[in-house]
């Protein structure tokens, strides 16, 4: 008798474990943007927007941006609101990092100044919106931060795709930013643990 109990409380047990584990499951959202009038589905930024009476914690770790050979390394970053970007420069000349606004606020602008090689500037960027990154030693270089309001995003590879993490389950509304595009919003169900969309970038 002890026995069947013991297998009895066995199986209890393996199913708990099982059901908490399918619990814990994290789940994502994984997508191809395709382009209409663009040159590249590369570099697009995908993210969450706002999810009501949620906020998150701004991140503790830095996110670093590198200046080499001439050109802001990655193009495009997505970082979540007060996150800290380290500008690293890898150069052998001094760079002059600005943005001139975030999302056309003026008054948002910045200027890091100029550092050598090997030195980096951290900056906090607590706005929401696109950071157009220039310099103004070298007016070919270009890049951007793109603010966004919750951790969940990503940036698409260079065939369109892209996949965000760690999502929990729940109704989401989808947005891009590209550089050439006008921004897209798309509803999103991640009730499963994948959520498979495709979206539509166009001029």
């Amino acid at each position: 008798m002890s026995l069947i109990k013991n297998a009895v409380k066995a199986a209890m047990l393996t199913g708990l474990a099982l059901a908490v584990a399918g619990a814990g499951k994290a789940n994502e959202i994984k997508g191809k943007v395709s382009v209409q009038g663009i040159k590249s589905a590369e570099n697009i930024a995908v993210y969450v927007d706002a999810i009501p009476e949620q906020k998150f914690p701004a991140p503790q770790e830095h996110v670093v941006i590198d200046q080499r050979k001439m050109a802001f390394i990655p193009h495009v970053v997505v970082v979540h609101q007060g996150t800290t970007v380290d500008f690293l420069n890898s150069d052998s000349v001094g760079h002059n990092v600005y943005w001139p606004s975030i999302s056309g606020n003026k008054k948002l602008s910045h200027n890091l100044g100029t550092w050598p090689k090997g030195d980096k500037k951290p900056f906090q960027f607590n706005d929401l919106g696109v950071a157009s990154l220039l310099c103004n030693v070298h007016p070919e270089m270009s890049g951007y931060v793109v603010v966004v309001p919750t951790p969940y995003f990503a940036v698409t590879d260079k065939d369109g795709n892209f996949e965000i993490k760690n999502i929990p389950a729940g109704k989401y509304t989808l947005k891009t930013w590209s550089e050439d595009g006008k921004p897209t919003t798309q509803a999103v169900d991640v009730s499963g643990a994948t959520a498979t969309v495709e979206l539509t970038v166009k001029k």
